[in-house]
């Protein structure tokens, strides 16, 4: 991979730094790591825009006594009158959380996860792309590029790349190895935010597609949920040469006759089967009490401007992106062991708010018109992995009809919306199994 000698300055925010001149011995570019909230330089004349980057994060002292600082100083609200979480994510989740990241949290940890990975930059149809590119030391790894969602991040991921990669300490075997390339998707974490508008699902496909050719694979497969899932498969609409098929935990599967009843509030229809009906009743859930984030950040991004001024506002509206992670993070913080951990929950947390992607991760939503739970008519081979505490959990019947080359589907005992973060060991299983056909 060829490094630049510097980082266009239209991606860079507070979080990342200024990047300079590699030696003349054609060192690896990095960024500085100064103390001022933000430092950037422009791109020298005639420099290769294509070039791949080395990037090193490390977020100023500074910066990190000023989230603790604004985490101290947070103006609580009354405590909710109810005596569950139905108002929303409940004060003492949210003070204990506090109370965590001002005492005993330590972002130098995550910092030193992540560069211990191979991280990059380079610049995708006008918008610096970050990605973390591991590979394997076994022949004839399979390359798989994995999306993650909102309010997700790489960080979602940091836990599979080990298995994927190096599948012989993980239980597998040589034949079971794959390269991981595993993008931030634009506006979020060390990505650049686009200044323009038009970066919807089907943009960021085109620039996927344009990555994985840049790094050098002509044959790979590709792995989502959440927004991951809606740029997947328009991916896959794009039918570029080298994608064998895809993997998603959050499929997009719902017939249109159900979306219609759902959409007006009508009751289930008759004759569904046992796992279609709590299906239908999972997403009438979301779409009743579930739905307002994505609603506001569809409809008015720009207002949310609390997100980018206060962490614990930022955290809150973070844990409250669907009902059953909502409540285990609950569970977390009440000290319980579950899927996470504090530290995992306050990584992706930190990230957005050392970046400062609170309202430009949010444009994405407003950025899409597609239906996001709607069959996009994939033509690939597609697999499935159903975890229970998904938003719904789609039925075989419903996922046969909209992925016509289904080469897996199976029902996880355990696990939810954050599946690779929260079940690491499972996910890897179905990634595994999903792709072993292709090998």
């Amino acid at each position: 991979m060829a490094d630049s000698t510097q980082v266009d300055a239209s991606s860079r925010r507070r979080f990342m730094q200024t990047a300079v001149a590699a030696a003349a011995a054609g060192s690896a570019s990095g960024f500085v790591l100064a103390d001022t909230a933000i430092s950037t330089t422009s791109r020298p004349p005639g420099s290769d825009k294509t070039a791949i980057r080395t990037l090193r994060v490390h977020a100023p002292e500074a910066q990190l006594a000023d989230l603790r600082r604004r985490v101290k100083a947070t103006k609580w609200p009354s405590r909710e009158t109810v005596p569950d979480d139905t108002q929303g994510v409940q004060l003492a989740t949210m003070q204990s959380l506090a109370h965590y990241w001002t005492t005993a949290y330590d972002w130098r940890k995550v910092e030193a996860k992540l560069n211990a990975r191979p991280q990059f930059v380079t610049e995708i149809d006008g918008v610096d792309i970050h990605f973390t590119h591991v590979r394997s030391r076994h022949a004839n790894a399979l390359p798989m590029i994995v999306t993650h969602g909102w309010p997700g991040s790489v960080i979602e991921q940091m836990k599979i790349i080990d298995p994927l990669t190096n599948p012989t300490a993980y239980g597998g075997t040589a034949a079971d190895a794959f390269d991981v390339v595993i993008p931030s998707l634009p506006g979020y974490g060390f990505s650049g935010t686009p200044t323009t508008t038009g970066w919807d699902p089907a943009r960021i496909a085109r620039a996927w597609v344009a990555l994985m050719e840049r790094v050098g694979y002509t044959r790979y497969v590709a792995q989502g949920g959440d927004w991951g899932n809606a740029v997947t498969e328009q991916m896959a609409l794009l039918k570029p040469s080298g994608l064998l098929a895809m993997h998603t935990n959050m499929p997009a599967t719902v017939p249109d006759d159900i979306a219609d009843d759902l959409k007006y509030g009508k009751p289930a229809p008759a004759g569904l089967s046992e796992d279609e009906q709590h299906a239908f009743e999972q997403l009438d859930y979301f779409y009743k009490h579930g739905l307002g984030y994505a609603l506001e950040m569809a409809n008015r991004p720009q207002t949310l401007y609390g997100l980018e001024d206060s962490p614990v506002g930022a955290a809150a509206w973070m844990l409250d992106h669907d009902a059953r992670s909502q409540e285990m993070i609950a569970r977390v913080f009440q000290g319980q062991p579950e899927g996470l951990t504090r530290d995992d929950v306050l990584d992706n947390v930190t990230l957005y708010w050392l970046t400062g992607t609170s309202i430009s991760s949010a444009r994405l939503y407003w950025e899409n018109k597609f239906n996001f739970f709607a069959p996009k008519h994939v033509e690939i081979p597609v697999a499935v992995s159903v975890f229970p505490d998904e938003i719904y959990s789609a039925p075989r019947s419903w996922t046969e009809r909209a992925y016509p080359k289904l080469i897996h589907y199976n029902r996880l005992p355990k696990g939810g919306h954050f599946a690779a973060w929260e079940q690491p060991q499972l996910f890897t299983q179905e990634i595994r199994a999903s792709f072993q056909s292709l090998r």
